[in-house]
């Protein structure tokens, strides 16, 4: 029985390969990312000879590995990369648009490592480490950029890996989510940022209909703003370029290793461990 495994990382075009490419890989079982927590014993019914698991993880990673393994130590991991700097930029957008009202330093902090972020996380290079220890298989491990900018070749080297095939014809290029402008997510900030302050944030959080609200509310405060001009708070840039810089060297050395382990184990016939 053949099992393939995408760990993510998240916010590195998880969603839409979940939704408009990994369901069209022929020769395979997809066994969609809303279905993962029945995914282990799905596999264990073994109604089908081959398997591909998709689930992002983030914080969660090498727990989840370390469980899929005990069970499944055969499994061929899958995992996209996207530069520091980038990754906790997109990551940052994220909570921003989901109304944590932070600023990024506060997010993540280099020099304290008192964020809501602990720096380790952007260590990559030993996520890729983590995968070669609980899997006997080599990983795959492929940049998000390519994806971007060359998505048939990122396609290719899944197909390869997975020894599938695809129908081109059939894999929209559309992105799953619309993306919001700086302008909508500095109001979602300023307006959050002021209105937590009056409220328990964790108790918010500990119900649907708290969770509902806050997705309501910055959701109307993106649409008002998409259609107003910019406010003084807008002056700003929701991230300092200073701050990315920092994030880019702090991690360069780790980020260049990922990068030689990708050149180095590019996906040729044969490349998978024995």
């Amino acid at each position: 029985m053949d099992i393939f495994f995408h760990v993510g990382l998240g916010k590195t075009g998880s969603t839409y390969l979940q939704h408009k490419f990994f369901p069209f890989l022929k020769g395979i079982h997809y066994i969609h990312h809303t279905k993962y927590k029945k995914a282990l014993d799905i596999i264990g019914a073994k109604n089908h000879e081959r398997y591909f698991v998709s689930r992002e993880f983030d914080r969660q990673f090498l727990d989840e590995i370390q469980k899929f393994a005990a069970r499944y130590p055969d499994t061929h991991p899958i995992m996209v990369l996207r530069r520091q700097d980038k990754w906790i930029a997109s990551q940052y957008r994220r909570l921003t648009k989901n109304g944590r009202g932070i600023y990024f330093n506060e997010f993540v902090n280099l020099e304290n490592n008192n964020g809501r972020w602990d720096i380790s996380e952007m260590e990559f290079y030993p996520k890729i480490k983590q995968l070669e220890k609980y899997f006997t298989k080599k990983p795959l491990v492929l940049l998000y950029d390519e994806l971007r900018t060359n998505p048939t070749q990122f396609f290719d080297k899944i197909a390869h890996y997975t020894q599938t095939t695809y129908n081109a014809d059939q894999i929209s290029l559309r992105p799953k989510h619309k993306s919001y402008s700086e302008k909508q997510l500095l109001a979602v900030r300023y307006y959050t940022r002021k209105w937590l302050r009056h409220i328990d944030e964790q108790k918010l959080d500990s119900t649907q209909s708290g969770r509902r609200t806050r997705k309501i509310a910055t959701h109307l405060i993106m649409y008002i703003h998409k259609l107003l001009p910019a406010k003084k708070y807008a002056a700003k840039p929701l991230i300092k370029p200073t701050e990315l810089e920092a994030i880019q060297k702090h991690f360069e050395a780790d980020w260049e290793k990922c990068v030689k382990y990708i050149e180095e184990n590019a996906p040729n016939a044969g490349n998978e461990k024995s």
